[in-house]
């Protein structure tokens, strides 16, 4: 039950629009998750290969690559879909919003992390953030910005690389 109320709350995140890109991600997404509840690695196997070939699928025809092992908070939302890559090393929290062309990634393929994204993030379009970082809560990223260093809470991050100005109130 926890799957289908999973994709409900997503569905409802994308407004009822089901024919949203964004919305396909998070249906194989959630498939993904799931599957490893199925405690028998054998019975488990038919729906990992189900899994894997509509992960491939749903990445070809979206351009979007967001792994099951990612874990994201509540209303995730894909605003526009086309080049996101987002490493299986990162996390999202809750009310996390992401536009075309952001990376989410590792600084260098040796360092095995990747950022953590707290609550109410805010990610424009182009953005990259990259490395072994953590975005606080309540954040704006600038479109194509390039975050290698960490955002406090309540910030915005802007240009390349990113700096950090002083933020007003949130509208």
């Amino acid at each position: 039950m926890g799957l289908l109320k999973d994709i409900r709350s997503d569905l409802t995140t994308y407004n009822g629009k089901w024919g949203e890109q964004g919305f396909w991600v998070m249906l194989v997404y959630r498939y993904g998750r799931w599957r490893y509840t199925i405690q028998n690695g054998i019975v488990r196997k038919p729906f990992s290969l189900l899994y894997h070939v509509s992960y491939k699928m749903v990445q070809i025809m979206t351009g979007i690559e967001l792994p099951c092992e990612v874990p994201v908070g509540k209303n995730f939302r894909i605003d526009h879909f086309g080049d996101i890559i987002i490493s299986g090393y990162a996390s999202f929290g809750d009310n996390c919003i992401i536009r075309n062309g952001v990376t989410v990634g590792l600084k260098n393929i040796e360092d095995k992390t990747a950022p953590q994204i707290g609550n109410n993030v805010n990610i424009g379009a182009g953005a990259k953030i990259l490395g072994n970082i953590k975005i606080g809560d309540n954040v704006d990223i600038g479109a194509n910005a390039v975050v290698i260093t960490s955002v406090p809470n309540n910030s915005i991050a802007v240009g390349i690389p990113a700096r950090i100005p002083k933020k007003g109130p949130r509208n």
